[in-house]
């Protein structure tokens, strides 16, 4: 609706996971740095997690572009499955032949086990990534660490990707999932983006677009920052719902005030108000602190 008002090509700030769009920043860098470098390791798992809507799908999918050429992938979206149902799920992704009738968990087992094996034997190294894995069950990720006791005198011959919210950490923490904890070899939690990789994000996706990023004004950017908390996910409901509000005002930039009213619209008067409220709290200590500093510095002067 508001594409031809401001000189934009596409939606720059559509929720789709468009890979054109796609902003690294120097935190997801870091994560995925990370993430590649565990599945090089010669342990069996690497560990992403982070708050909704930070990234992590985004990591993930450029690992996938990053993996080799002789790499195969198994991905599970939905991980709220039994044991049963998650060997099944992999003996699918993997192409494994399976007669439904005799499943059980030692024949999954032993056909995914062969598979890892005729892998190595070719050449080709086994990812597994699971998305969301908060939600596996510990008898699940039990079983997964079975999976990977497969291995050669250098390394697992199934490497596994655990993705999901900061509830997983604390599920890793169970004292009957402490030998899987010990075999995570890499592990990064993604932290939302600070205020000037909120202004680079925006800036970006409106450059892919063809816009630029002073449509949105500078008090804008420092409240898209306070109020989406960073989190790449709201910031884009956010801003595409500024840019139409100040399409039906006629307003050539988003000012601060517009943007503040497109919010309270996604998120809710009293959450704003919060979000600006924390905000103004943390200037103000930063300030308290700031000025103790100076006194201390001042003071230590003259002695």
């Amino acid at each position: 609706m508001y594409l031809n008002y401001f000189g934009l090509s596409d939606n720059p700030f559509s929720i789709a996971p468009n890979p054109d769009y796609l902003y690294m920043s120097p935190r997801h860098k870091e994560a995925l740095a990370h993430l590649t470098f565990g599945l090089r390791e010669s342990g069996g798992f690497v560990m992403l997690t982070g708050e909704v809507g930070t990234g992590k799908t985004t990591v993930s999918r450029k690992l996938l572009q990053q993996l080799p050429d002789n790499t195969q992938v198994a991905m599970i979206l939905n991980p709220t499955l039994s044991a049963l149902e998650l060997l099944a799920t992999i003996c699918d992704e993997l192409g494994i032949d399976y007669e439904a009738a005799k499943g059980s968990l030692k024949y999954f087992s032993d056909k995914i086990l062969k598979k890892l094996a005729d892998n190595h034997q070719i050449g080709v190294n086994t990812v597994l990534i699971i998305d969301e894995a908060q939600h596996l069950m510990p008898e699940v990720l039990e079983q997964l660490r079975l999976l990977t006791n497969l291995e050669t005198n250098r390394e697992k011959l199934l490497k596994v990707v655990l993705i999901g919210q900061p509830e997983l950490q604390q599920l890793l923490k169970r004292n009957e999932l402490r030998q899987l904890a010990q075999r995570i070899t890499a592990r990064y939690h993604l932290l939302p983006l600070d205020a000037n990789e909120v202004k680079l994000y925006v800036g970006h996706r409106l450059s892919v677009a063809n816009g630029d990023v002073h449509i949105f004004s500078e008090g804008t950017l420092r409240a898209i920052h306070a109020i989406s908390g960073g989190i790449p996910r709201v910031i884009n409901l956010l801003c595409d719902r500024a840019l139409t509000l100040a399409f039906t005002k006629q307003s050539a930039t988003v000012k601060k005030p517009v943007f503040l009213a497109a919010a309270e619209q996604i998120l809710g008067a009293d959450v704003v108000a919060q979000r600006l409220q924390s905000q103004s709290r943390a200037i103000l200590i930063g300030l308290f602190v700031l000025s103790i500093a100076l006194g201390y510095g001042i003071g230590a002067a003259y002695v």
